[in-house]
């Protein structure tokens, strides 16, 4: 095709306006993408945004008039349905597309990039000739920043649109600064076949993703995980990218914790869902950098952190108003804000599973009119909203919001923090030895006990290193050595903490209460700038008494006592021995580039743990160190 011919497809396609938009960018490669997939997708027409005000409205309206979001009674806030079946990742139809000849371990879901890429251009071919086609152009991290990726999104879905106008920073502006720029990031989207406004053909759902072209491909499914395509499908490319440049792409929030005379230290901090990732972020009293993903790298032998997103694309479900004030008032406020899967009641508001009051008598829901007993044709009874319902607003609404959030330099990073639900074994609180240690026995050794609310079955551990294990395209080892290498390369290496608010007594009571975490983060603050000491116990420090007693009580105004003190932080042997042996037994499994590194410090800390069992007993008194 001659320059004539393409220039005369994208104006009849796009219409002189939007073509216009198109060529100010003065950028061959991405005019070349966006024509490619015209010519593939044939939408009917195709509309771009530059990231006016005017634009951005044209999407927000065209997202209720297509039916894929409603008004509700509160201003700015809409409601989306995804299908019945179309609810959460599909794991098992995303996978990476790979060339003959590359491996990329048995924990990545791969298949053959001749294969899938036929198969994807053939499901793709011609199925918006009936549709507009949206171009979305977005800047992941702080425009004009060391840490930005400029991406951009095609997509046939108008509530996928406004949700990434909302989560993401406008990067229209970013491109015309870059010029003919190519290592953007790319996202094709179709939610294939619709009625009544959500995606039929499920069962043909398919996310491929290719690493070495920087491209996503999703299909029949409207699910923002699936859809999104800066959510977590950019933070595969990000692994990826990071893995060659030498920084990092994690699964963490970055939360300002604020300590004496005006103080503010940043950490950053990785926990599985349903750990107290998001309450961690959204601490009272502290700010919030972001509450997800974020990119990590090394700058005057410092490391700093952005966060990739500015918005949320969070869980809704037991948000209230005594847990989660500074959110409640965002879902209770007039602000741009779309619910989505949560059940409609007949005022036009929004009830989710877990909000105080009333369980309402019926109402709208992803399964349609909804009365109490409805159920599903396998005979399941369907919950007022989903498990998975979400919600999507942007940071600005926060009011606890940090004002570094879009520092271009990003902010420095004293801390990084490990979470997960566990039981029997970790104490609330602790801090690695030294890097290498904290990699190995809190960030990739992580754990998360399953709940009844997820997964209908209750304690089941699921390995999940650095809380990053759905995301990952490079094997786990690698991954693992990437982290170690990270630190490694520092002349002051960070901190490393773990912390677990799940620890339970003998009578299967927890022995933190939910406010406690923020004095654990008080603490952790202190030690990053040495004002504290801590207690060596074998798997690493743990805070003294008497520092824990002033905290409590300078902080939440409450008398700590000794007993709680030993109920929580004694070392239980049996339990970390155990989960030694289980970290072993699946790094042996994986098998695939693990670092050596890894078992040595592992044996090194199952040493420890049998001597002070032949010293002291099984379960020892934080106060017998």
């Amino acid at each position: 095709m001659n320059k004539e011919e393409r220039t005369r497809l994208l104006k009849t396609k796009c219409g002189e306006e939007n073509y216009k938009k198109l060529i100010k960018l003065n950028n061959l490669y991405l005019s070349d993408f966006v024509l490619k997939y015209v010519k593939l997708l044939n939408p009917g027409s195709v509309f771009i945004s530059s990231d006016s005000e005017a634009d951005m409205q044209y999407i927000r309206d065209r997202a209720v008039e297509t039916g894929e979001e409603k008004e509700l009674t509160i201003g700015g806030h809409t409601v989306h349905f995804d299908g019945y079946r179309d609810q959460a990742r599909d794991k098992k139809q995303t996978r990476f597309l790979v060339p003959k000849g590359v491996n990329l371990g048995s924990g990545l879901n791969t298949i053959d990039k001749d294969e899938g890429l036929e198969e994807i251009y053939n499901a793709m071919r011609n199925i918006m000739y009936d549709r507009e086609l949206y171009v979305l152009f977005f800047c992941l991290g702080p425009a004009n920043s060391k840490f930005s990726i400029p991406a951009v999104q095609l997509t046939d879905s108008s509530y996928v649109a406004h949700s990434e106008i909302i989560l993401y920073r406008p990067g229209y502006e970013e491109f015309r600064r870059l010029g003919n720029y190519k290592d953007f990031f790319q996202f094709i989207h179709s939610e294939g076949k619709i009625k009544d406004s959500v995606s039929v053909n499920v069962n043909e759902r398919r996310i491929y993703m290719d690493t070495e072209e920087d491209i996503v491909y999703s299909i029949n499914t409207q699910y923002g995980g699936n859809t999104i395509g800066h959510k977590k499908l950019a933070m595969r490319l990000g692994i990826n990218r990071a893995s060659k440049e030498n920084w990092l792409t994690e699964h963490m929030f970055i939360s300002g914790i604020h300590g004496p005379d005006n103080r503010i230290t940043y950490f950053a901090g990785a926990f599985p869902s349903m750990c107290g990732k998001t309450s961690t972020a959204m601490i009272p009293g502290e700010t919030i950098i972001g509450d997800d993903i974020a990119y990590v790298k090394k700058i005057n032998n410092r490391v700093y952190a952005v966060n990739v997103e500015i918005g949320i694309f969070g869980i809704i479900k037991d948000i209230n108003p005594a847990d989660d004030p500074i959110i409640w008032r965002v879902l209770h406020e007039p602000n741009e804000t779309i619910f989505s899967n949560v059940l409609i009641t007949e005022d036009k508001d929004a009830y989710w599973i877990g909000k105080p009051g009333s369980v309402p008598k019926k109402g709208i829901n992803h399964s349609g009119q909804w009365y109490p007993g409805k159920k599903d044709k396998e005979g399941n009874e369907i919950p007022p909203s989903h498990n998975n319902a979400r919600f999507t607003t942007n940071l600005r609404n926060l009011e606890n919001l940090d004002s570094k959030f879009n520092d271009p330099k990003g902010v420095e990073i004293r801390g990084i923090i490990y979470g997960g639900r566990d039981s029997d074994t970790w104490v609330p609180v602790q801090e690695a030895f030294d890097w290498n240690h904290g990699i190995i026995t809190m960030g990739a050794s992580i754990e998360s006990e399953t709940t009844a609310a997820t997964l209908g079955k209750t304690g089941i551990r699921k390995f999940n290193p650095m809380s990053n294990l759905d995301f990952l395209s490079v094997p786990i080892g690698k991954y693992v050595d990437m982290n170690l290498k990270f630190g490694n390369s520092l002349e002051n290496p960070l901190k490393i903490f773990s912390v677990n608010y799940f620890l339970k007594g003998s009578s299967d009571n927890y022995l933190n209460s939910k406010i406690d975490k923020r004095i654990w983060l008080k603490w952790m603050e202190l030690r990053v700038h040495r004002e504290v000491e801590a207690v060596n116990i074998g798997t690493g420090f743990i805070p003294k008494y008497d520092d824990l007693k002033m905290l409590f009580k300078k902080v939440l105004k409450k008398e700590y006592r000794q007993e709680d003190y030993i109920k929580q932080f004694t070392l239980r042997i049996p339990e970390n021995l155990s989960k030694i042996d289980r970290i072993i037994k699946i790094y042996n499994e994986v098998g695939n580039r693990v670092p050596e590194i890894l078992y040595k410090i592992l044996e090194d800390q199952k040493y420890r743990l049998e001597q002070l069992k032949e010293q002291k007993g099984e379960y020892i008194s934080p106060l017998a160190f």
